[in-house]
């Protein structure tokens, strides 16, 4: 560069020598300029730009995923709520199955409880009838050998068999009218 005291001593010509330009440096400077503009650009500002570039590539791709990983998550999260609703459906399904079937199965065990109560009440009727059966039969024996007890001391003579079953028979007809 020339100071600006040199660049006073050359001549002016032109327009722009009024305003002091010289045009063999202004030329080089220009030169200088460019070589350092291309240089800058082929070395610092072209990696400069990549780096930029590829910075924001990464960060579309990452806003990108963050999207596609909010997508997944909202349906996972949809997916989860019909999973459970479905949980829950079931669940009430199986409650009223188990109460259909428990009061089947105590509508049964009543049944069977009825029928085996009255089971034992008719046996305990048969048993019944047939104490009562046995009973009054040995009431009968029991009043037929009284009977023949008292006629052999009313009558005062010992009774053969056959007075005595004739005795007992009479009896049991006049018991059982």
């Amino acid at each position: 560069m020339i100071p600006i005291a040199l660049a006073a001593e050359t001549p002016s010509s032109g327009f722009f020598g009024q305003f002091g330009v010289d045009w063999p440096h202004f030329l080089a400077q220009l030169a200088a300029f460019l070589i350092v503009l291309f240089i800058l650009k082929w070395l610092a500002y072209r990696p400069l730009l990549d780096l930029l570039k590829e910075r924001q590539d990464r960060i579309a791709e990452a806003m990108k995923k963050a999207e596609e990983i909010e997508k997944g998550r909202a349906k996972a999260l949809e997916d989860h709520k019909k999973i459970l609703t479905e949980a829950q459906t079931k669940a009430q399904q199986l409650i009223d199955e188990a109460r259909i079937v428990a009061q089947r199965e105590g509508d049964k065990r009543l049944q069977e409880a009825v029928a085996q109560a009255e089971q034992l009440v008719a046996k305990a009727r048969e048993a019944t009838e047939v104490d009562r059966q046995r009973m009054l039969e040995e009431l009968k024996r029991e009043v037929g050998r009284l009977v023949i007890a008292t006629t052999a001391k009313v009558t005062g003579k010992v009774l053969t068999p056959e007075d005595q079953r004739r005795l007992a028979e009479e009896t049991t007809r006049q018991l059982a009218a």
